[in-house]
């Protein structure tokens, strides 16, 4: 199964750009959140593929305007060819607004959660806006990571964990591809494709040596 992930920028290739074909052999679109609806109602129109998104913390108009022909997996398990896909949105709580939780507000959602995560026996994709907690998040408040998020990883170690919030132009914050434990973490800042089925084997012990390597040069 063929995955486009996307988050916090709205891709030129995908909009503005756009040319019939271009989402050819993609089986399912994920949006991380901070993404107009309008760009996400235009794939929809494109791609006769499931879309699904979570909120980021810059989606208040999706109150009044949601996507359209797209499915939000807030605070849910949705699965599709087999594959579970678990929803979380939101940031860390900086400033008034919507989409915005204490670590203590996150860890009462993901709490509530556990009675869909145990019926469905775990699940495979963590979907989220914010990252885990010192896995990728930054110094400041705003991006400050959810311990309630390396909770899950440490106990159901799903395949891949797919979050944005960390942009790219954020300088040595942004790793695209990260490891935690079992668990391979993509960070799709405007766009990434990836193969279900093949993109763990093929990326996981590359970037686990990775970040030994760069662990030990910062030993050193």
């Amino acid at each position: 199964m063929k995955i486009l992930a996307l988050a916090d920028k709205e891709s030129k290739n995908y909009w503005d750009f756009y040319r019939p074909g271009k989402l050819d052999g993609i089986d399912l679109i994920i949006s991380c959140g901070d993404l107009k609806p309008a760009y996400l109602t235009f794939l929809a129109t494109f791609a006769h593929v499931p879309i699904l998104y979570v909120m980021g913390n810059h989606d208040a108009v999706y109150e009044t305007t949601p996507p359209e022909g797209c499915v939000c997996i807030e605070n849910s398990i949705y699965v599709y060819q087999g594959v579970r896909i678990l929803g979380i949105g939101g940031s860390m709580r900086y400033k008034p607004g919507p989409y915005q939780y204490s670590q203590k507000e996150m860890d009462v959602r993901v709490l509530r959660l556990w009675s869909k995560i145990k019926k469905n026996e775990g699940f495979d994709i963590l979907v989220t806006h914010s990252p885990a907690f010192q896995i990728g998040d930054g110094s400041d408040l705003p991006h400050t990571g959810f311990k309630a998020f390396n909770k899950l990883l440490d106990k159901y170690s799903p395949q891949y964990f797919l979050h944005g919030h960390v942009h790219a132009t954020y300088g040595r914050e942004y790793k695209r591809l990260k490891t935690y434990k079992d668990t391979l973490i993509i960070n799709p800042y405007e766009s990434y494709i990836f193969e279900y089925e093949s993109e763990y084997e093929n990326e996981f012990d590359k970037i686990r040596a990775r970040e030994e390597r760069d662990r030990l040069a910062k030993s050193e």
